[in-house]
């Protein structure tokens, strides 16, 4: 099987959109009146959820001017979030046509008047025109690529002179295997975990200057950990990360907490900023 269908095969969530909105009626939600703080617990699919969003904004220092670009954005959690609380003008792609689906559907539903975008596309392939962003946002979508180097050229490519890329992936940190199935991958084939090294390495063949990089293990444990003692006091909630995660949701959320304890892979944010 090729690469690009063994991943469409990880993502095909074909009944994602109204597992969705069943789940956020079963949770009392009014599902004609969203807010986007509703969608939380089920569209941001990185480790640490909605804070990893709110802590990666402020570091990047949006402000409502900005145009912003999230590649892979999945369900759009991160997305609304800019567009809503900093008045961004945001838009998404991703590789994944149902999350792209769900993501537009989920942006129709919920109230503020943001404004939002997206469309399926590839990041090694983005439908933009050269200088066409303030920032460039990728959470959890490198451990999928494996030419970094074609993907930091492309984000160059459509960033604006001195303009800034926010970078959250799960990354390799110590020795020992990855074990299968995790959250971006089914197994070896498409998983192209790498270490921070690597990132530095490209993100200066790119143009790139690094303003911070943070490995961000303590704070991906104690996720994993509240995650757990919530599940073991409270039961599987309607609206969950399992929806967004399919039917080996479970086995992955297990075997990626696993390796992010044993330190073998670690969640790190880095920003860092276009020459001018």
């Amino acid at each position: 099987m090729e690469i690009d269908e063994e991943f469409k095969a990880h993502y095909a969530r074909p009944d994602l959109e109204q597992k969705i909105f069943a789940a956020l009626h079963a949770s009392g939600k009014d599902t004609e009146n969203l807010i986007f703080e509703d969608l939380a617990p089920v569209d941001e699919i990185h480790i640490g959820g909605r804070q990893a969003t709110v802590d990666l904004a402020e570091r990047l220092g949006l402000y409502e001017t900005m145009v912003v670009l999230d590649v892979g954005c999945g369900l759009g959690g991160a997305t609304r979030y800019f567009a809503s609380t900093f008045g961004c003008d945001v838009y998404g792609i991703d590789l994944a046509p149902d999350y792209i689906s769900a993501a537009s559907a989920l942006a129709a539903r919920v109230d503020g008047g943001f404004r939002v975008s997206y469309q399926q596309a590839s990041a090694l392939a983005l439908p933009f025109s050269d200088d066409f962003c303030d920032v460039v946002t990728m959470m959890h979508v490198g451990m999928n690529i494996s030419d970094k180097q074609m993907l930091f050229n492309e984000v160059r490519r459509v960033l604006k002179p001195g303009g800034k890329f926010g970078i959250y992936d799960v990354m390799r940190v110590g020795r020992g295997d990855v074990l299968y199935p995790v959250p971006w991958a089914s197994n070896p084939s498409t998983d192209f975990i790498a270490p921070l090294d690597e990132y530095l390495v490209c993100l200066k063949g790119s143009g790139f200057t690094v303003i911070s990089e943070i490995d961000r293990w303590k704070f991906g444990v104690a996720y994993f950990e509240k995650l757990r003692n919530v599940t073991l006091e409270q039961g599987v909630s309607p609206l969950g990360l399992h929806i967004s995660l399919g039917v080996t949701a479970m086995r992955q959320m297990v075997n990626i907490s696993t390796l992010i304890k044993q330190r073998v892979l670690s969640p790190i944010e880095i920003i860092c900023k276009l020459s001018k």
